[in-house]
């Protein structure tokens, strides 16, 4: 009977969302601000109706194929020889203000949480390092922001999940050696050992798959073979193959899945428009069912066990840990300050983060102490401030740079790109 009320409750939350969506996402109210707060409603600190704990596995399965998704198609909406050639902001953003975000994160982290030593708050900062562009789509499909920046940001969130998984691993493992958690016991040796081949054979299975598997969809629906309902479904199958293939090696599946997508995303160009068409959909219930179970379960586990240094890191992590490093990887781009300011602020942190945060703990076997609780209260600031302030703060920057054009025409902001694939389509708001 729990499980069937429970079926109930999410079937209706999604379907009360459905009813008024359009009208709600050209306001302050975005999907993931709704799920949240529809989770909150649901669960422990509602009316109780759903109740899931951490160690559920329907959380993990859920968070774990989410992410695959997430990263497979967020890396094959990017055109890398497009972004080499035009989009250096958003390399800017990613080579310097990435490590210098992590950086600033690790040494806030040793301020306030003394207790849980370096490497454990350097993985916390690497968490918490990406970006969710889906939290503030409002941004990303502004018409009146200059495709250059909305295009840096989209760029930036697709790109820095899997540039952070990485490091994410490496520093979560040196947090369980620290913290003398591992399998058995493991030395340092054997957790380098791990890592190494983690990155290294997820990346070979991923590009062959995104390579090999691609080119293969793309040559039969040439050859008209393929039904379009299954060319949309070949998307879920090439990441999952990625995954479980690196899985099967010993290498890192998710690593894996978000180098298929980016080997696929230059290789088969042809048929990517009809698999981001699933990622749309499919893509999209998985991210939003996450957030529903993120309000239900691990907001309530956060507001337990909150403390003034975890909201106190919430609220820097959101501004000058994120906005200071990003401005200095934007020096000498010639964007005006209110650019510089308006890429800094909208760094919502959201899936990534979340499922970051799961696969640290329940992969790499390091206790959780403070750090799912910060993960969990900054997502959680994210949701609710990106989304309340991305629709104003997208109209007023875009009427801001309307003047600076008249001001001075040719402005570094107004400088044409090629527009990539949004996560979130807003081509029917």
């Amino acid at each position: 009977m729990a499980q069937l009320t429970a079926l109930v409750a999410v079937a209706v939350a999604i379907l009360a969302f459905g009813l008024v969506s359009r009208r709600a996402q050209a306001g302050i109210l975005t999907p993931p601000l709704a799920f949240v707060a529809f989770g909150m409603v649901l669960g422990p600190i509602g009316f109780d109706l759903v109740g899931y704990d951490l160690e559920h596995g329907i959380i993990h399965a859920l968070a774990e194929l989410t992410l695959v998704l997430v990263l497979f198609t967020d890396a094959s909406r990017i055109d890398l020889a497009v972004v080499r050639r035009q989009h250096d902001l958003p390399v800017r953003m990613l080579v310097i203000g990435l490590p210098l975000t992590v950086a600033a994160g690790a040494v806030v982290g040793l301020v306030l949480f003394p207790e849980m030593g370096l490497w454990h708050v350097a993985a916390l900062a690497a968490v918490l390092a990406p970006t969710d562009a889906a939290l503030a789509q409002s941004v990303v499909g502004h018409p009146k922001v200059p495709p250059r920046i909305r295009q840096a940001l989209n760029i930036e969130s697709g790109l820095n999940d899997g540039i952070a998984l990485p490091v994410v691993l490496i520093l979560a493992s040196l947090a369980a050696v620290e913290a003398g958690a591992g399998e058995g016991g493991r030395s340092g040796l054997d957790w380098a050992q791990f890592v190494a081949l983690q990155i290294v054979l997820g990346p070979l299975v991923g590009i062959a798959v995104g390579w090999l598997g691609g080119g293969l969809v793309q040559r039969a629906a040439k050859a008209g073979w393929v039904d379009g309902s299954f060319l949309k479904l070949s998307a879920l199958g090439l990441a999952l193959l990625a995954f479980a293939g690196a899985e099967l090696v010993h290498g890192n599946g998710f690593i894996a899945a978000f180098c298929a997508g980016l080997a696929m995303g230059n290789t088969a160009r042809d048929v990517c428009p009809r698999l981001h068409e699933f990622g749309e959909t499919e893509g999209q219930l998985l991210a939003l069912l996450t957030f529903l179970v993120f309000g239900v379960a691990m907001v309530p586990e956060a507001i337990a066990h909150m403390s003034w240094p975890v909201i106190a890191y919430a609220l820097l992590s959101l501004t000058v840990i994120r906005m200071i490093p990003v401005a200095l990887s934007l020096v000498g781009s010639k964007l005006m300050a209110p650019s510089i300011l308006f890429l800094g602020w909208f760094g919502p942190r959201g899936l990534a983060s979340i499922l970051f945060a799961l696969l640290v703990l329940e992969k790499l076997m390091i206790e959780s102490g403070p750090l799912l609780t910060v993960v969990v209260t900054t997502v959680t600031l994210s949701v609710l401030l990106h989304g309340l302030t991305a629709a104003p703060l997208s109209a007023m920057y875009g009427r801001a740079c309307e003047r600076m054009s008249k001001m001075a025409p040719g402005a570094a902001e107004d400088r044409p790109v090629t527009e990539m694939p949004l996560r979130i389509s807003m081509a029917d708001q």
